[in-house]
């Protein structure tokens, strides 16, 4: 894990601390009426995105489309960094509120949106029953 002082410690663009998030839920599935399996941060600008195991990959092609390379874990009771570029856990600091979404939000959710057969879905087995 990469810790501040590192020769490969984020700088000031990769985290932001006074970004707040850009909502509840991954931008682009909500904008699209899809579901997620966890949420991702962006510590540079807030932008919310889905896990790289949800359908959409959205935290990912954030960066991607972005440069936006460190992100948080956005599920209550973690605090996790990650930075794609050197693909490895890193070290962050306190971000803005909020640190997670809502904790009666599911996960995977929005509840009203996955299908009951979600982890079929995931891994190509079954189309979406609901």
């Amino acid at each position: 894990m990469l810790r501040w002082g590192d020769n490969r410690a984020m700088t000031s663009p990769d985290i932001n601390p006074a970004a707040t998030p850009s909502g509840r839920g991954c931008v682009e599935c909500e904008a699209t009426g899809s579901w997620w399996v966890h949420l991702r941060r962006c510590a540079a600008c807030g932008h919310i995105g889905c896990c790289d195991d949800s359908l959409g990959h959205h935290a990912r092609g954030h960066w991607e489309s972005t440069g936006h390379r460190v992100i948080r874990s956005f599920e209550p009771g973690e605090d996790w960094f990650w930075d794609f570029e050197a693909d490895t856990e890193i070290t962050g600091v306190a971000l803005a509120d909020p640190q997670a979404h809502p904790a009666d939000q599911p996960a995977p959710g929005p509840a009203d949106r996955v299908p009951s057969n979600w982890r079929q879905v995931l891994v190509g087995l079954e189309a979406p029953a609901d």
